[in-house]
Parts: C-alpha cells; structure tokens; sequence
C-alpha cells in the first residue's frame, strides 16, 4: 500500500498521476474552449447587427485575450502565494460572473458592454489557465509532463465543437443571412431587428452558468496535491523570488524568449483562422447563411480534434520536433491555397488546416517551461507563457485591417499564414539543434 501512496517529489512532481484530480483538471479545458469559439460567433452577429468593419469585429477577440494577457501575473502570484486549486476556483467564480454580465448586456444592446462582458470572462479564463496548464504537466511524473498536457488539451476540441453547436442554434437563426436580411430593412425595422438578434447571444451563455456552477462544487469539495517546490523552512533558506528577479532571470534565457514569440504567433494564427471562417464562407457563397456557415467551424474542430490524436501518435514514434515541423509546412503551404484559390475549396482548405495545430500549444509550452531549470520560477514562467496568448488579441484584429485594406477576406489569411511560417522555423531550430546534439553523443529525449 505504502508504493501505492502518492507522494510529491521535491521539485514538485508526483510520483503517479491521481486519475480522478486530473480527469477533474482536464475537463476546465474544454470549459474555456467554448468560451472561445463563442467569441467566432459574436464576431459575426456583431459585425451586421452593429454594422462593424472586420477589424472593429475582431475587436471581440482583443478584448478577450487582453483579458488573459492582464490577469496572467496577477493569477501566477495568486498561485505562488496560495496553490492551483484556490487560483482555478478564482477563475471559475470569474467565468461565472462574466458570463452573467451578458444578462445587462443583452439589454443595453451596446457593443461596448459585450466587450467588458467577453473581457471579465476572460479574466476568469487567465486565472483557470494559468493554472491548468501548469498543473496539469505536474500532476504526476516529471517525465510525462508533456504527454499530460497534450492529453488535457484532447478535451480542448470538445469544449470548441459544443461552444460552436451552442452558438449554431441559440443565437443564429434560420433564413437569409443577417446581411440579407437587414439590406430590405427600413432604419427602424433594422434596429428593432438588430435588438432581437441581440437577445439569443444571451442564451449560450445561460447553459454555461449551470454547468460552471457544477464543476465549481466539485473542485471545492476534492482534495488535490500542491506540486509546488519544496522550500526549506529554517531562516537560512532562500526567500521567494520577486517578480522583477524572476523576469530577469527568464528574460536571460534566449530559449524562453523564441518560446514566448513561437506561442504568440500560434495562438494569434489558430484565433484569426477560427474567427474569420465563418466570415470566408459567407463571402464566397452568398446562398449561405450564419447557421449554414457554423457547420464549417463545428468540421473544424473535429479536424482539430482528429489531429491532435493523429500528432500524438507521430510523437511516440518520431521526434516531436521533426512532426510539427512537418505540421507546419503543410499548414503554411494550405493557407497558401485558402487566401489565393477562388471557391469554396478555400472554405474546406481553412477547416482542413485546423488537423494541424493540435500539438503545436502543449508542446511549445512543456518544452519552453522546462528551459527553466530553477523551479522557484515556474509559477511566473508559466503565467508569461500563458500571457503570450495575447497574440490572439493582436492577430485577428491585424487579419481584420488587412481584410478591410484588401477588400478581400479570402487575401487576409496571408497573415495566419505568415506566423504559421514562423513557428515552422521555430521548430525547424528544433530540429537542427536534435541533430547537432546527436552527432555529439548528447541525450536528446527531452528536446522536443
């Protein structure tokens, strides 16, 4: 019984993983993950109702990841000075008030108010994964720490796909497009139309209440593991790092850095891919409407999903590196075909490109945190790499300014194109770095 027992390690891994507390840890992610692929949802029935260009729309997507970007340190500092499940349950209190604030929003039919509702659940959503992602690479065996993460992040697509149905038949509506519709609207009949329409982005947002509430109870009444550093307790031990010591000390370490812009860029290339295609499929085939156009997200996700399982199984039997390297070039070489080739291949060529971006987030994360060697520095270091899904924020309102600059939705996935080209170099160093370790004789397992 005693081998059984769990026991935290000094550096705050576990010796087994407790099933039930990650299983619990795994489900947040799909939680934020219909968060999220609401937010594509509000991009377009917000564009028509308020009469907004692409790059004002996307605006949904600034306020939401500037929320992550903001609360990132604060929720690292939370942790460091409590633990992760007091920092979840914080989050998930501020989930649940941010989605109540659609009640009043809903209402007052103002763009603004939406926005400070999207910004106050994503404050609960920085908490949740500054605290997740972190945890869940800890919760068991160092050595597993990345196939941990990339098994909660599985969940991920499920949360997407059920936010995206959600979206699909609460808040669009049958008939012509919004477009459409309000182009035979006198001014009046337009507003009174637009308040209606207003009121079904409500509804979503009441179902998850319900279930957040639920999972609330759950993590207050389970008992988890710290996975937090052992410090010795006598005065002579070393007191804490400060914030401004910390970022030094990450700030010096060049691998931290490329992980930090790698993420950015990833993060910001999978948000402006997902926002926009719903809006690609409306703009090359004027016979669909909003409804219509959501079953290209909801393919979307499960391609996500597909791979995921697909890169999962490459990594057991190649280097991490060398798959997503690959993922990337076909991705770019895909972009490619969606922002040049007329049609609706395009629309199915942005749902294909989703089947790669599965591993790319766990694995830059896992493999930018274990640069940092001084485990003191974890909570932090985790909280800036979650803070570098900002690059969602800034991203799609890029993609938004050139497709209002082009004219063209179809020209404006150059962007995501070009920071899928990035993070290839990304892993392409990777790759180079493998090999020259190789040819010295160096352990290479932990390059990923």
């Amino acid at each position: 019984m005693k081998g059984n027992s769990l026991v935290q390690l000094p550096d705050g891994y576990l010796n087994r993983t407790p099933i039930f507390q990650f299983i619990l840890l795994s489900m947040l992610f799909p939680l934020w993950a219909a968060a999220a692929s609401l937010n594509d949802i509000l991009i377009t029935q917000f564009k028509h109702v308020f009469e907004l260009s692409d790059f004002s729309s996307a605006l949904v997507q600034s306020a939401f990841y500037g929320g992550y970007f903001l609360v990132a340190i604060p929720a690292s500092m939370v942790i460091k000075k409590t633990n992760y499940k007091f920092a979840i349950i914080t989050g998930l209190i501020f989930y649940i008030v941010g989605c109540s604030l659609f009640y009043p929003a809903s209402h007052m039919a103002t763009y603004t108010m939406f926005l400070f509702a999207i910004f106050s659940i994503a404050i609960g959503l920085g908490f949740l994964e500054t605290a997740a992602n972190t945890y869940s690479s800890m919760i068991g065996p160092s050595k597993f720490a990345t196939l941990r993460l990339n098994i909660s992040q599985t969940f991920y697509p499920l949360g997407s796909i059920s936010g995206i149905l959600l979206g699909k038949y609460l808040v669009f509506q049958e008939g012509a497009s919004l477009e459409a519709q309000l182009a035979n609207m006198s001014p009046a009949e337009a507003h009174a139309f637009g308040l209606e329409m207003l009121q079904h982005t409500l509804e979503p947002y009441k179902y998850l209440i319900f279930v957040l509430v639920g999972v609330l109870i759950l993590f207050i009444l389970t008992k988890f593991p710290a996975c937090k550093p052992e410090t010795k307790s006598d005065k002579t031990s070393e007191k804490s790092p400060g914030i401004i010591e910390t970022l030094k000390y990450l700030v010096g370490k060049r691998d931290f850095r490329k992980g930090i812009a790698a993420q950015f860029l990833y993060v910001g290339m999978q948000v402006t891919v997902w926002s926009f295609t719903i809006r690609l499929a409306l703009s090359v085939n004027q016979d669909l409407n909003e409804r219509m156009a959501s079953n290209f997200m909801v393919f979307s996700f499960i391609a996500f999903f597909a791979g995921k399982f697909i890169a999962n199984f490459l990594m057991t039997r190649f280097a991490p590196a060398k798959v997503l390297l690959t993922y990337c070039i076909i991705g770019s070489i895909m972009l490619a075909y969606v922002s040049f080739v007329p049609g609706m291949t395009a629309v199915y060529g942005a749902v294909a490109v989703s089947m790669l971006f599965g591993p790319c987030w766990p694995t830059i994360y896992t493999e930018t945190l274990g640069v940092v060697k001084e485990k003191k520095y974890t909570e932090t270091a985790g909280a800036i790499l979650v803070m570098s899904i900002v690059g969602g924020a800034f991203i799609p309102a890029v993609q938004g300014f050139m497709s209002d600059i082009f004219g063209s939705m179809q020209l404006s996935f150059l962007v995501p194109m070009a920071c899928f080209m990035y993070v290839g170099f990304y892993f392409f160093n990777k790759v180079k770095k493998q090999q020259a370790l190789e040819k010295t004789g160096e352990k290479t397992s932990d390059v990923a």
